[in-house]
């Protein structure tokens, strides 16, 4: 057995002849026995749907059948005869989109023309057969790069049918990362464009096509924005949300118990639990697969190795635009709690920050949330939602103090809310004035709303997360407070803060005393006395664009 692990290699029989392979054939047997006309599988990404597709390409490829069997040898797919029976069968068309990106709409043409244009070389010996004037000269344009781009949506249509032509039989099309140029042309501002032109690319190949025999597409995310899946009744999805093969992607418990017997570290076992242990798919227990792999090829060192680069983007727009809400619920899922969203899986992009239950919907699909437990009924499915690891709330932890950074400051965030938690006054008025001034836009501050200015302030909280417990807009005395601080640690002293917005400047250093004079009179000290907490620094904080002032008392 060789104990190397495969580092971004994706290619079945590349992984089963120079690597570690953890078996995932058992999934074979049970999809090839019943599966729908299309399949979509949205799981993270880097949890194995491109190294699954390839299995799948290997297993039933007509091309290769003899060499492509031995890979199978010792598997579980190798015992089971109904399924081995299906091995090299069909002929098997393979695409992946994950590099379909470009930062403008033209740009994504290039690209597209450009890989169509490779993988319809891949398959120029279709030239050779007797085609049809109108085919040649098809496939020719793509081949070459010619013609109208609006006619490439239906390049996929064109060779399944050739293909079939070709071969006698029915091909299968596998799909992998479908919605990767979707969420680039998104990001990019050229969402539109993409829909129109990849709407028709995938519902002329997928819908009622005679052509083809049943397809497989993996992702991220079910777009259905203007009908991506136009009037396809014949798609299953099978999501984090329900699923139909839940050991599919992903490494389960027994996985990584096999792992660690294999390598000798079942001494590890506990340690790799906590960092990339955690999510939930319908209910089975899933480890973060790319994370455990890089843990043994790193000699069993814990680190944050998944980095979803397209979901942080996404993460760090959130944190951007996140409203008072947002951040109170961020602050409790970073101390290990739990919050609650409807799930609508019909995802939609522009609703991400109209719509709070999509940006949760989304982070979950794209892997930095997990469903703790749900409840379904007649109005749909409620998920309650928690971070699922160490690995992610490093991540989380770590786009937070991405949003203070900046190289213009005098002083860190880490030195700001030491500060804080230790009443340096001066550090504090001055650091806050200057994260205010350089990191808040003029378009946010103008609206003057006080949720803002608190979820501001409540974010920077993150870098105390391992020595005190962060509360929000929570129930003390005869009132509620915006932001309290308790101290892990007997001795510490705690900290609240009270924020206040206001019209005019002028008016500052009056509101700020305002706000800390409600801190008494409403009692908010009352929940540190029943904690045992006698030493609080207590914070009135006025804001006015991005103008500040604070006044402090300590007791």
């Amino acid at each position: 057995m060789r104990l190397v692990m495969p580092i971004g290699y994706e290619d079945f029989a590349e992984v089963r002849r120079d690597y570690y392979y953890v078996d995932k054939t058992g999934f074979l047997c049970d999809f090839l026995k019943a599966h729908a006309k299309v399949t979509l599988f949205t799981r993270p990404r880097r949890f194995g749907k491109t190294l699954m597709l390839s299995t799948l390409r290997y297993f039933l490829d007509i091309e290769h059948a003899e060499e492509h069997r031995a890979l199978f040898d010792g598997l579980r797919v190798a015992g089971d005869a109904e399924t081995m029976a299906m091995q090299g069968t069909r002929p098997v068309l393979f695409l992946s989109l994950k590099e379909w990106k470009g930062n403008t709409w033209e740009v994504l043409q290039v690209c597209t023309r450009q890989r169509l244009g490779e993988l319809f070389n891949a398959y120029r010996f279709l030239l050779d057969d007797d085609l049809s004037e109108w085919d040649r000269q098809q496939y020719q344009m793509v081949l070459g790069g010619t013609g109208a781009f609006p006619a490439l949506a239906h390049a996929l249509t064109l060779l399944l049918h050739l293909l079939e032509q070709h071969y006698g039989k029915k091909p299968v099309l596998l799909l992998d990362e479908y919605d990767a140029p979707i969420q680039s042309a998104w990001e990019h501002q050229y969402y539109d464009d993409a829909i129109d032109f990849f709407r028709e690319f995938l519902s002329s190949a997928l819908k009622t096509n005679p052509a083809l025999d049943f397809a497989v597409l993996t992702g991220v995310l079910r777009i259905t924005k203007e009908n991506i899946f136009s009037a396809l009744n014949n798609l299953e999805v099978d999501s984090v949300f329900r699923l139909g093969h839940p050991e599919a992607f992903g490494f389960t418990a027994a996985d990584v118990e096999k792992i660690a017997r294999d390598f000798h570290r079942e001494d590890k076992l506990e340690e790799l639990r906590d960092w990339y242990d955690g999510y939930r798919f319908a209910g089975q227990e899933i480890y973060n697969p790319w994370s455990v792999v890089n843990y043994f090829y790193h000699d069993c060192q814990p680190r944050a190795y998944w980095v979803n680069t397209s979901g942080n983007s996404i993460l760090g727009e959130m944190l951007r635009r996140a409203k008072r809400t947002t951040m109170d619920e961020l602050a409790t899922l970073l101390q290990g709690g739990t919050v609650t969203s409807d799930v609508d899986e019909g995802f939609i992009y522009d609703e991400i920050y109209r719509n709070e239950d999509a940006l949760y919907t989304m982070l979950v699909t794209t892997g930095y949330l997990t469903v703790d437990h749900s409840e379904e009924d007649e109005l749909g499915l409620t998920a309650f939602l928690v971070l699922p690891n160490r690995e992610i709330r490093a991540l989380f932890r770590r786009e937070v103090l991405r949003r203070y950074r900046s190289d213009d400051m005098d002083v860190s965030l880490v030195d700001l809310m030491h500060a804080f938690v230790t009443g340096d006054i001066e550090t504090v008025r001055d650091g806050l004035a200057q994260y205010l001034l350089v990191l808040t836009s003029s378009f946010d501050t103008a609206k003057g709303h006080e949720s803002f200015y608190h979820g501001f302030t409540l974010g920077m909280t993150a870098t105390l997360l391992d020595r005190f417990h962060i509360r929000s807009n929570h129930e003390s005395g005869y009132g509620r407070y915006d932001i309290a601080a308790f101290p892990k640690h007997a001795g510490d002293a705690g900290m609240v803060i009270e924020c206040k917005a206001e019209e005019t400047a002028d008016a500052l250093e009056a509101k700020a005393e305002e706000a800390l004079a409600q801190i008494e009179e409403k009692d908010y000290l009352a929940e540190f006395r029943a904690h045992g907490i006698t030493a609080v620094y207590q914070y009135g904080i006025a804001f006015c664009g991005k103008k500040v002032r604070v006044a402090i008392r300590e007791r």
